[in-house]
């Protein structure tokens, strides 16, 4: 079972982009709760409580404890809205979630022992991660923060496709029920060839020197 992570936050009631504005500048981040068939919540988090929560691949990846005025919501994070250049979070959405009902989620995916594997091993092989996470569909109490794939055995020319991935018990990956071509490639272990260039025979110029012979 995933940890859990507990986010402390505020009700509000002033709500508009003046009010927002305002609690920007007093260190914090606006934000709305809503789903599961209850009406939305506005709310306010200490924007360093968010900061250093958003260093973390589980926050937005994992089912959140948010604790607003003493009371806790389980969450997830669907939608985020940072400054263009600062290190600020503007807003922040929250999705409520029933326990009892399956959540979709991307997972992050965790790449262990390439190095020590024989296409690690071997000069010339590009070892290419062409997927980073993947969306995955299960309980709330089995959604993993995320999934290790042991590349241990990769060898020169191995592709691992989705449909290989070692899931947790109770977790799916619904585009695996959309058809074989779904069943993309998660890793390529690919060997690059270099090109050599071939010396010019006996007797004939290279072709710089002919151009310059052409131009006497």
């Amino acid at each position: 079972m995933a940890q859990i992570h507990e986010i402390k936050a505020e009700s509000r009631k002033d709500e508009g982009k003046g009010a927002s504005r305002r609690l920007r500048r007093a260190e914090f981040v606006p934000a709305v709760v809503y789903g599961a068939g209850q009406p939305p919540e506005s709310i306010q988090i200490f924007h360093n409580t968010i900061l250093l929560a958003a260093k973390n691949e589980w926050f937005f990846s994992s089912v959140l404890d948010l604790n607003i005025d003493g009371k806790v919501q389980k969450v997830l994070v669907r939608d985020w809205q940072k400054h263009p250049f600062k290190q600020q979070m503007l807003h922040m959405d929250f999705l409520r979630i029933n326990e009892n009902e399956a959540v979709r989620v991307n997972v992050p995916l965790h790449f262990l022992n390439q190095e020590k594997s024989p296409a690690g091993k071997t000069s010339g092989v590009v070892i290419s991660h062409n997927l980073t996470e993947v969306e995955v569909s299960c309980l709330p109490k089995d959604l993993p923060e995320f999934i290790e794939l042991d590349l241990s055995d990769l060898k020169p020319g191995d592709i691992i496709h989705l449909s290989q991935v070692k899931l947790p018990k109770g977790v799916d990956v619904p585009a695996l029920h959309q058809g074989a071509d779904h069943d993309i490639a998660v890793v390529t272990a690919n060997t690059v060839k270099e090109e050599v260039e071939e010396a010019p025979a006996e007797g004939e110029a290279a072709p710089a020197d002919a151009s310059k012979d052409a131009k006497k």
